[in-house]
């Protein structure tokens, strides 16, 4: 049986993946359309439930009128039928429509619904580009995709339970109140009038609070995460005390935000309190007042007080479910900053996958410079042949790695064009064209997984031996044998940690390597692809570097000029232009930059002055 109730919702359903509207109404809709049948039934059934709950209470005070009137020898004679009704609805009807309410509540749409909401941002978030990453906490990020589920989710829920329940108990009791007598319900009808205008008072700012609290608890994990995800940079600079500060400003912020909401809340709890005390009161009194007058019965009695109690108790139930919508809601709204931005990096409609023959890049005119008015890439063009190895020299900040980024389309160009082959990279799918293309870079990060599931997230459906001959040709066949995790996985099956940080530098590198290696793409970046690695190590897979650079178009950065001296051309750039070209014997010949840079070196590094020089020049 619950099984059946949880296979209702479907979390990964086909669907389109496209942005999620940026209204709340809209945003709300797009989700809900979804499994509107599921919920309308979970509110068919909330129905039913707060109808048989009211109905209880008549039965009170007919169960006291019947007493009241009837003889012992005629009670089951006279009222027997009454009794077998009332038995049918409180043994049999209401605990049914309370657990077919729950299984649909509980296990179709908590799991379900919460997760299919959370699974559509992620996989819309996750297509962003690398410039939204790069300008946001990854952990806020990821909070705000997990929290805007059950957040939607519980409010849609919560609001259907209170609906219902408000409507029924309030206008039931105004029925029965009026049935009884008129004056029974005048005290009821004033305070439903004062009770919603103290909830339009009170829950638009408890729900601005809401937000605000929403807000400040991303800001508080986004900074607690970024601490924890450079961990090795904080112990390093021994920060311990910058890093309690930096997250002691967030929570100081995120207490005051606390402290407004709660007295908010207060004072509205209190008020409420107050209401509820006037109606029990007035209620109590009037029906007193009432009997002594003769004009109701001890049923109605009976049946004002249990009904009285149940709808103060029902206040205060209600109260907090309209805070928790919109509490809910504001956190939903806080979502939808994050979750509904358009995609700046986007595929034109119908695009075609890239169709790479001969793997000839052509940097036309290429401009760009990150949204500033210069700098980064300046006119850059530049033809790198079919199966031509170039290396790419120029001081940090020269536009090297902008260069790469751009052929990777990690941003969209602000002038100019790259075509492989020649075809637009701005008008073909971007998957495909990062499919073609494989790069090692400087900051190797890892996923915190296996080894093997490192290795080959370069092709997923290469054999252990092709993973094992990848792991060997980048000389990490020499280490793995030798890992073991906490959780006591060992060699291949051993995890990484959080971005490879139980690897070393050298050992993250060579993984890289070989994950590369094993995706063997028609296209090779390497951005200091060995600089984490000691010459020995070096010198190891140089060879193997050579091997998979063989029929390839490769684009190698790197400072250690002995690493890119024997390439097809080297270019040098400063200032996001090319300013020389040549081949290593030819640009020693022409005495320039490079040649100057060349001759300085030691140990293969170029040193700051070299680079001051290359930038002043």
């Amino acid at each position: 049986m619950f099984r059946w109730f949880e296979s209702i919702i479907d979390p990964f359903r086909p669907y389109e993946v496209k942005k999620p509207p940026d209204g709340l109404i809209a945003f709300y809709w797009s989700f809900l359309r979804q499994v509107w049948p599921v919920y309308i039934a979970l509110m068919a059934t909330g129905l039913v439930v707060a109808l048989l709950e009211v109905s209880l209470f008549r039965y009170i005070g007919e169960v006291v009128d019947i007493l009241r009137n009837a003889t012992p020898e005629r009670l089951w004679a006279d009222h027997g039928t009454d009794f077998l009704w009332m038995a049918a609805v409180i043994v049999v009807a209401r605990p049914l429509a309370t657990v077919f309410h729950d299984l649909m509540r509980h296990q179709a749409i908590a799991p379900g619904f919460t997760n299919l909401v959370r699974w559509q941002n992620h996989r819309w978030v996750l297509r962003q580009s690398i410039g939204f990453f790069a300008n946001d906490f990854a952990g806020r990020i990821a909070n705000r995709i997990v929290q805007t589920g059950p957040a939607l989710r519980g409010s849609l829920t919560e609001a259907a339970d209170a609906v219902w329940f408000v409507m029924m108990y309030t206008i039931s009791a105004i029925v029965l109140f009026f049935d009884a007598d008129v004056r029974l319900a005048v005290p009821m009808i004033v305070w439903v009038g004062i009770y919603i205008l103290a909830l339009t008072y009170f829950v638009p700012r408890v729900a601005r609070k809401s937000a605000e609290m929403s807000e400040a608890r991303s800001m508080l994990s986004g900074r607690i995460v970024d601490s924890y995800t450079n961990m090795p940079t904080v112990k390093l600079f021994a920060h311990s005390d910058r890093e309690d500060a930096y997250a002691r400003d967030a929570l100081t912020e995120h207490t005051a935000v606390f402290h407004e909401q709660m007295r908010a809340i207060t004072q509205m709890t209190i008020t409420v309190g107050m209401l509820n005390a006037v109606l029990l009161f007035s209620i109590g009194a009037t029906a007193v007042w009432l009997w002594t007058a003769g004009s109701i019965t001890i049923g109605a009695i009976a049946l004002a007080s249990g009904l009285v109690i149940r709808v103060v108790n029902m206040s205060g139930w209600i109260m907090w479910e309209i805070t928790g919508i919109f509490e809910n809601v504001g956190q939903v709204q806080d979502g939808i900053t994050t979750i509904s931005r358009p995609h700046q990096v986007v595929d034109v409609p119908d695009a075609p996958q890239l169709v790479v023959t001969d793997s000839e890049i052509h940097f036309d005119h290429v401009r760009f410079h990150y949204g500033r008015d210069k700098g980064a890439v300046e006119d850059v063009s530049l033809v790198v042949k079919p199966g031509e190895k170039i290396g790419l020299v120029g001081p940090s900040g020269a536009g090297k790695s902008t260069l790469v980024n751009l052929l990777l389309r990690f941003y969209d160009l602000e002038g100019g064009m790259i075509t492989i082959d020649g075809q637009d990279i701005s008008k073909v799918q971007q998957e495909s064209l990062r499919e073609t293309i494989a790069v090692v870079t400087q900051d190797t990060s890892l996923l915190h997984r296996s080894i093997r599931a490192n290795i080959k997230y370069g092709r997923p459906d290469a054999s252990d031996e092709e993973m094992f001959e990848a792991a060997r040709l980048a000389s990490a066949d020499a280490f793995i044998p030798d890992l073991v995790d906490t959780r006591g996985g060992t060699a291949y099956d051993a995890q990484t940690g959080e971005r490879g940080v139980k690897l070393s530098g050298g050992q993250r590198q060579r993984i890289a390597i070989a994950r590369v290696l094993l995706k063997n793409a028609p296209i090779l970046v390497l951005d200091e692809a060995t600089s984490a690695l000691d010459s020995e190590v070096e010198a190891a897979i140089q060879e193997s570097l050579e091997t998979l650079m063989e029929g390839k178009t490769v684009i190698a950065i790197a400072h250690r000029l002995s690493t890119i001296a024997r390439m097809d051309r080297l270019v040098i750039m400063d200032k996001g232009r090319i300013v020389e070209t040549g081949t290593h014997e030819e640009l020693l010949a022409r005495g320039g930059l490079y040649a100057r840079l060349w001759a300085r070196q030691t140990g293969g590094f170029v040193t700051d002055e070299d680079e001051q020089e290359m930038a002043a020049e």
